[in-house]
């Protein structure tokens, strides 16, 4: 009995067919996994063991993050392979049905004229709020095949092997309760040998209609809104990275995924971590790339603007296993360019698009229909793309290409190019104050690096105002979504009045400095009588050039509200012993401090790859006020 026709057999137990594009793994091979199915409750009830497990985990899984999300019931179900082997790539093509399925009654849930309504008012009521840099919102292709059975999906899975191309796994998924297939492009984590890989995919170049040029791609590469898009959530898993990684993360890229109907920008980020593989699973739930930025704050956001729950759109699939030394390792793609398909012939094809400030409604539409095209083209909805010639190179190859790449590298911070050690026996002990955004934990990840070591906590942990006042090293208070000067939320009123009492150096035995980042700044600086006002703008993964007190230098900006001072303020803070680093035109602040008060902030993000210097300039600001006279 051959391989499918034991698939198509109605007594096969559920089964799952991987081609992964996993370093180091024969390409043309494609992984048979057989066994039963069961539901488990949380990540770490996941087997690991020598054979591999496959879990599909749905977006609601993160849920155990303790993070909002609506609960619609999608199982965290669990192959556990009893028989698994691989298949030469030619010899299953050869076996695979070749029959065309076909889909009736399909169509966008969400009409483009609605979803473009959303993406409007997702850009002016969450971004132009301050509730983020970026979001992405989902709308779900839906439809119908009569008659649906194993045959069908297998023959789906081959129209992908054969059209998709630049895909990171191409697989099918079939148990009793639903069919998963797809061709996901980008690595949710990936973890061996104690090396952990994330894989950060954004900006996306729809093919034109006339075919793909490296004119076209040039122009794609220059455009500010994709560059952004990209930089964001490369800041958003480097967040996940310093979580999950003993030394933080390094970056790598960019570089250009070609796939079939569409390309994307993509940078690689490297870690070592001691964790298990199910804890770091649970850590990088789920990619800014499909949530948004921060992640907790989207999964809100998502709440808001979407219908019903995802199901596995968003969540990933997961390979769990022992290497030939019995050390854990864990391949996980995440779920997009999926078709979601159940028993009785119903068909999803959710996909999103990344809405950032400059994002334009009808270019967010086309880009839902573009993501979707691969997986609708194998289902036969749409005509196939021509594949290019063996010989012809890609588009990557291009030396303008390759240049506007190593161009984008050089808007990085050098920081986060390279692993850093941190120091054995390091100065100091730092309290870092969480306001719902884990760009904190690259805070801290610089921060350990420069010698002190660094606890984080949220500001709503049970004890931390006091903690914080008696803390006697430096006490940062970080960035967080929303609105500083809404003296209605229970968050701003707490870290506006914690700001207020370690400025007035009410701590019994804090002497070691205060540093306010982003939100935290912007709360030091209402306390010293600054009014906060919203920017014309909100300035979401924008990379600036500013004076800081006077000295030049390019830093990443995530921000909607700002400081405002005038020079009549300037003058009297001056007066007070408080220098103001501040646009002359438009008297935004940028940064403030006081040596002799003991205290600064910055209204951009030092830890940010955007921020050429940010390690030296955070060492240095800290440095500056460790010791108030």
């Amino acid at each position: 009995m051959t391989t499918v026709s034991r698939l198509l057999d109605a007594d096969c137990p559920p089964f799952a067919l991987l081609r992964r594009r996993t370093p180091g793994r024969a390409h043309d091979t494609v992984e048979v996994l057989i066994g039963p199915v069961h539901e488990a409750e949380r990540l770490a009830d996941l087997p690991v063991g020598p054979l591999p497990t496959l879990a599909l985990v749905p977006f609601r899984q993160i849920r155990e993050r303790g993070f909002d999300v609506r609960d619609d019931g999608t199982p965290l179900a669990v192959l556990a392979a009893e028989e698994a082997y691989e298949v030469p790539l030619a010899d299953l093509l050869a076996q695979l049905p070749a029959h065309d399925v076909r889909v009736e009654d399909g169509g966008f849930d969400v009409p483009d004229a609605a979803y473009a309504g959303i993406v409007e008012r997702v850009i002016e009521d969450e971004i132009g709020r301050g509730e983020g840099a970026n979001f992405v919102i989902r709308r779900t292709y839906e439809g119908r095949i009569d008659g649906f059975g194993r045959a069908d999906a297998l023959a789906l899975f081959r129209r992908l092997l054969l059209g998709e191309r630049g895909a990171y796994w191409t697989y099918v998924v079939h148990t009793p309760e639903r069919t998963l297939v797809g061709a996901g492009p980008e690595v949710h984590v990936r973890m061996s040998g104690g090396t952990v890989v994330m894989n950060p995919i954004s900006g996306t170049y729809r093919y034109p209609a006339g075919g793909a040029t490296a004119e076209s791609l040039l122009a794609f590469l220059g455009d500010r809104k994709e560059t952004e898009e990209l930089s964001m959530v490369v800041d958003e898993e480097l967040k996940m990275m310093c979580t999950v990684g003993d030394r933080g993360g390094v970056v790598v890229g960019p570089r250009l995924k070609e796939m079939s109907h569409l390309a994307h920008t993509e940078y690689e980020l490297r870690g070592r971590s001691s964790l298990d593989v199910r804890e770091v699973l649970k850590e990088t739930m789920f990619a800014a790339t499909v949530t948004g930025s921060p992640v907790q704050n989207a999964c809100r956001v998502i709440e808001r603007h979407e219908s019903g729950g995802r199901g596995y759109y968003a969540g990933a699939l997961a390979l769990l296993g022992l290497d030939g030394a019995g050390v854990q390792t864990l391949d996980s793609p995440i779920l997009i360019r999926t078709a979601d398909i159940a028993p009785d012939g119903r068909l999803r094809v959710p996909v999103g698009a990344t809405l950032v400030r400059h994002s334009d409604p009808a270019g967010e539409v086309a880009e839902t229909h573009a993501k979707a095209a691969g997986v609708l083209a194998a289902l036969g909805v749409r005509p196939a793309a021509p594949r290019p010639p063996a010989a012809a190179p890609g588009l990557a190859d291009d030396p303008r290409v390759r240049a506007a790449l190593a161009a984008r590298r050089r808007d990085l911070a050098p920081f986060w190019l390279r692993m850093q050690d941190r120091p054995a026996g390091g100065r100091g002990h730092a309290l870092v104050v969480d306001g719902e955004d884990t760009f904190t934990a690259m805070l801290a990840h610089v921060l350990r690096v420069s010698g002190p070591a660094v606890t984080v906590r949220r500001y709503d942990d049970p004890g931390l105002r006091a903690a914080a006042l008696a803390w006697t090293g430096p006490v940062v208070l970080g960035p967080g979504p929303g609105n500083p000067a809404d003296g209605t939320d229970p968050k701003m009123r707490m870290l506006r009045g914690l700001a207020g009492d370690l400025l007035a150096g009410r701590g019994p035995g804090h002497r070691g400095g205060l540093l306010g980042v982003c939100l935290g700044h912007e709360l030091l600086a209402a306390e010293l009588g600054l009014p906060l006002v919203r920017k014309a703008e909100p300035a979401q993964g924008a990379q600036l050039r500013i004076d800081l007190f006077g000295r030049e230098e390019v830093v990443g900006f995530y921000n909607t509200f700002t400081a405002r001072c005038d020079e009549s303020a300037a003058e009297r803070l001056a007066v007070r012993g408080v220098e103001v680093a501040r646009d002359r035109v438009t008297g935004e602040v940028h940064a403030l401090r006081s040596p002799a008060a003991g205290f600064a902030g910055v209204q951009f993000h030092p830890e940010s790859v955007l921020t050429l210097r940010g390690a030296t300039i955070l060492t240095e600001l800290l440095t500056g006020v460790a010791t108030p006279a």
